[in-house]
C-alpha cells in the first residue's frame, strides 16, 4: 500500500484487509479509498495513553474492553475501517473478533491539525452509522479543552465542551468522571 497521503488507491474491503496484513504501516478505509495514518505527536501520544489509563482502571471487572490505536473498528458491512486512538466496547461478540471490533460504546480521537476538520465532520458521520456508539470523543492536545458527542434519549446527537484545568469530564457511556487535567498529565504544551 502506498505511503502517500496524496495517492488514493480504490481497493475491495477484502484487498484492503488482506493488504493490512502485511502492510508496515496502518491504514484507514473508508468506501474503497485508502489513506495511510501519518505518525503522532507527542501531546497526541501523551493524551492517548492518559485517556486509556483512566478508562481501563474505571473498566476493570467490567465485562468491558479496551482497545488503544492498534485494533481495528468496522464500521457498516465493511464500508469503513478505522483505527480510533482509544474506543471501549462492552458487546461479547466483539470479545470473539481477533483483528477488529464492531460495537464500541466509546470512542476516542486526539486531533491534529491535519485531520481535526475530517474527524469533526466525516469520520463522525460515519462513525454515526455503528449503533452501538454512544460517545464520540474529540480531544485537542494542544490545550486543555476536551468534546463529547453524547446520544441522548431522543436519538440526536449533543455535545458536552470541558475546558480548563478545573473541569471535571463525564463519560457517561462508561459511568466514569476524571478530573480533565488528569488527561493532560505531563503534557508540555510549549512544544505546540
Amino acid at each position: 500500500m502506498s505511503s502517500n497521503p496524496a495517492e488514493k488507491l480504490m481497493l475491495t474491503p477484502e484487498e484492503y484487509l488482506k493488504g493490512e496484513e502485511l502492510a508496515d504501516e496502518k491504514h484507514e478505509y473508508v468506501r474503497g479509498e485508502v489513506n495511510a495514518m501519518a505518525g503522532a505527536e507527542d501531546a497526541h501520544v501523551i493524551v492517548s495513553l492518559n485517556v486509556a489509563l483512566a478508562l481501563k482502571t474505571h473498566l476493570r471487572g467490567s465485562g468491558c474492553r479496551l482497545y488503544a490505536s492498534d485494533m481495528r473498528v468496522r464500521i457498516n458491512e465493511d464500508e469503513a475501517y478505522f483505527y480510533p486512538d482509544v474506543m471501549v466496547t462492552c458487546d461479547a461478540d466483539d470479545r470473539q473478533r481477533k483483528t477488529m471490533k464492531q460495537s464500541p460504546v466509546l470512542v476516542v480521537e486526539v486531533l491534529s491539525t491535519s485531520t481535526e476538520a475530517y474527524d469533526r465532520g466525516d469520520k463522525f458521520a460515519t462513525y454515526r452509522q455503528l449503533e452501538s456508539l454512544q460517545e464520540y470523543v474529540l480531544v485537542d492536545p494542544r490545550k486543555h479543552h476536551l468534546e463529547i458527542f453524547r446520544l441522548n434519549k431522543l436519538n440526536r446527537w449533543e455535545l458536552f465542551s470541558f475546558s480548563g484545568e478545573d473541569a471535571m469530564v463525564e463519560f457517561a457511556s462508561v459511568g466514569m468522571q476524571c478530573p480533565l487535567v488528569d488527561v493532560y498529565e505531563d503534557v508540555d504544551f510549549s512544544l505546540g
